[in-house]
């Protein structure tokens, strides 16, 4: 019966490689075949090679056991595991052997539960004895899947079987146990059975990484620097992602010593490792060093070293070394494309996010997660927040970085009302918020004004997801409280929050009692901002023109001596903006720019245009020792006006002008940018060093409050 079944399944095929196997082919020689075609999964022929046998009727009880396991093993190497599993099911008689294998192919799988199952039903049978390749297979799923006490339990019988001194199975126990967060019984493991090797040790090391017991392994470093157990490149793998994890520079060389001293062969995944760990302590010159001396850098090393780049903020060496790398013909994978695309964002290139976006979609990789991730960030943050969502809402999964990506990415563009509707898919998707999550939710609170709901979101919803609030959830309430002019309210707030406030949360309070005109709580605040950093250029700023607003000239002229005092400079306005693929940068009252005598004259027509919409240069803040027309003058060449002039010139409607710069935006330029979109029907979008500003039809997304 069996053999009918299993010649409909697998008739006799004719190839010439089913045609060349001899009439009596020994048992031996065929276990050895069916062995070669799944070391190289050689699927095909091994079906012909089975479709033989079936003719051929070896129905020997016991050359059985010895075919089909073969068989087995062919089928679940060439993952095929549905008839790997036919095949068990008919045996008339099996052996540990064929459960081992039928139970690797789950594995491979991923199917955990399939391989404990058949486990549970192995040692039910009478006489059975796992052998050590099943003990494996059982103690990997047990780490995987985080089943520590079944774990124990297996290492009793372990224990008593005398298997626990077998190399593979003491390593599979130390590694479960150290997967598991059982370190210290990996350790007693490791001390107790005699026979070191260095696969327990990279096993123990891994645990403690992953547990973040960085005490633990530094001890056990240390064990292995001082022993002669040899490291392999799985070691220096684990070593240097330690080293890199923790920030640990000077573990990091003492290990990159010893490898030079042995004059080590190291392959390309420990010279990227090396590369990540130097990157993320900024040794990005170091990183550079490693990669260099790489010959022929692979994929992985390339992404590793612009990663290093973006890491440490040099975006645009980052996209200088992709070029080299398309010159050379290395295709990048989607991690590349993801690092690409946060260099991206922090250069505000659109055209270059643009084009790697058509890149992504030839490549196949679109529905990649840490791409299309990327993706949003890289849409948010160049200003185009429509495309971030257009991204978002053509996923086909998403995970939590995905929604915290766009509403943190409305929140960032004003537009709180999106960023709360998102909030509402997310929570009815069933995707658990975290915090960086009710950063964005209570930020858009703050945009909107919505007291009583953000509370409600700190104090409640935060409570109910088991995410407790931090310095950033605070600070954002200090922003919703002086948004609405509850500046008394809000110092209240900072002062009875039992919170480790920053400069950042007392110089939220500060700008808002600038755009209120609370100077007198304005002044203290300053004051005490300026006790906690004398060097905050920005606090100084905002106190010279608040002063100047209120016209006490005096106070503005011993702001500004104090400065001069402490060497303190505030930093030159800057703007740009990307055309095509060239970015113009401008600099205030600075004529840098090739065609600057015709920006100049845009300025002037423009500023022309706005003034019967009402526009009056607000010049409170300029120096009150010039003539009123010097002080418009200094007023009209702010480098974002010159920016938004030079792209009304050169990018035709109705394409919006996207300008980024470097300073929060003056109360004039706001003023000013407002009425110019609406005269000029043009979508403005400005990003300052707080927030997106989207100028349309006289108004802005930030309600004058930013």
């Amino acid at each position: 019966m069996a053999k009918t079944l299993l010649a409909q399944k697998f008739p006799p095929l004719t190839p010439t490689f089913g045609r060349y196997l001899p009439q009596f082919f020994p048992l031996e020689d065929m276990v050895k075949l069916l062995k070669g075609l799944a070391d190289t999964k050689s699927l095909k022929q091994g079906k012909t090679v089975h479709a033989q046998l079936v003719v051929r009727d070896q129905s020997s009880k016991d050359s059985d056991i010895f075919r089909i396991n073969s068989l087995i093993n062919l089928y679940v190497k060439c993952s095929q595991i549905q008839l790997a599993q036919k095949l068990f099911d008919r045996m008339h008689k099996r052996n540990a052997v064929s459960w081992s294998a039928l139970m690797t192919g789950y594995l491979h799988r991923g199917d955990k539960l399939e391989v404990l199952g058949l486990f549970k039903a192995f040692i039910s049978l009478e006489n059975s004895y796992p052998n050590e390749y099943i003990f494996t297979t059982v103690l990997s799923c047990y780490s995987d899947s985080g089943r520590v006490e079944e774990g124990k339990q297996c290492h009793g019988y372990l224990f008593k079987s005398g298997l626990l001194f077998h190399q593979y199975v003491k390593n599979a126990l130390i590694h479960m146990y150290s997967r598991c967060f059982h370190v210290e019984l990996a350790m007693d493991i490791l001390d107790a059975v005699p026979g070191y090797d260095i696969c327990s040790y990279n096993s123990i090391l891994n645990g403690l990484v992953e547990s973040g017991y960085t005490k633990e392994a530094e001890v056990v470093l240390a064990r292995m620097m001082q022993q002669s157990v040899a490291w392999d490149n799985v070691t220096y793998v684990t070593v240097f992602g330690f080293c890199s994890h923790n920030r640990n520079l000077r573990l990091g060389l003492k290990i990159h010593a010893q490898l030079l001293k042995f004059d080590m062969k190291f392959d390309v995944f420990v010279s990227s490792t090396m590369i990540d760990m130097y990157g993320k302590c900024g040794e990005v010159h170091n990183a550079r060093k490693i990669f260099d001396v790489l010959q022929n850098p692979n994929v992985v090393a390339w992404t590793a070293v612009m990663t290093a780049y973006v890491q440490n903020g040099h975006f645009e060496e980052t996209l200088n070394l992709f070029r080299i790398m398309d010159r050379k013909d290395v295709a990048p994978n989607e991690c590349t494309f993801s690092v690409l695309l946060n260099a991206c964002a922090g250069l505000a290139l659109l055209s270059h996010g643009d084009t790697l976006h058509a890149r992504v979609q030839k490549a196949g990789f679109k529905n990649h997660l840490t791409v299309t991730n990327a993706l949003i960030n890289m849409y948010s943050k160049t200003g185009n927040i429509d495309s971030a969502y257009n991204v978002f809402s053509n996923m086909m999964y998403r995970d939590s970085i995905t929604w915290n990506a766009m509403i943190c990415g409305y929140s960032h563009h004003g537009l709180g009302r999106q960023a709360l509707k998102v909030f509402e898919d997310m929570i009815y998707s069933g995707e658990q918020p975290n915090n960086i999550t009710f950063v964005g939710v209570l930020s858009a609170c703050a945009h909107l004004g919505l007291v009583k709901e953000g509370f409600y979101y700190m104090n409640h919803l935060m409570k109910k997801f088991e995410s407790e609030p931090g310095l950033e959830h605070y600070t954002c309430m200090v922003a919703l409280l002086s948004k609405v002019n509850l500046l008394e309210e809000a110092e209240n707030f900072m002062k009875t929050t039992q919170v480790k406030w920053d400069v950042v949360a007392w110089r939220t309070l500060l700008n808002a009692c600038h755009v209120h005109r609370n100077y007198g709580l304005g002044k203290r605040i300053a004051e005490h901002v300026i006790q906690m950093d004398p060097r905050d250029v920005g606090t100084y700023t905002l106190l010279s023109n608040m002063h100047a607003k209120a016209r006490r000239w005096d106070e503005v002229a011993n702001i500004r001596k104090l400065m001069r005092e402490r060497n303190i400079k505030k930093e030159p306005g800057a703007s740009w903006l990307g055309i095509k693929n060239e970015t113009h940068v401008f600099l205030s009252e600075v004529s840098n720019h090739p065609e600057s005598s015709q920006i100049f004259r845009k300025v002037q027509q423009l500023l022309a245009m706005i003034k019967p919409l009402g526009y009056v240069p607000d010049t409170a803040a300029v120096l009150h020792d010039v003539e009123d027309e010097q002080k418009e003058g200094y007023l009209s060449y702010h480098s974002e006006k010159l920016a938004i002039a030079y792209g009304i010139m050169k990018i035709p409607p109705p394409a919006p002008i996207r300008v980024i710069k470097n300073l929060r935006m003056c109360d004039d330029c706001h003023n000013a940018v407002k009425l110019i979109a609406k005269v000029t029907n043009r979508l403005i979008i400005v990003r300052d060093a707080n927030r997106f500003h989207h100028f349309q039809d006289g108004y802005c997304t930030c309600t004058d409050h930013w």
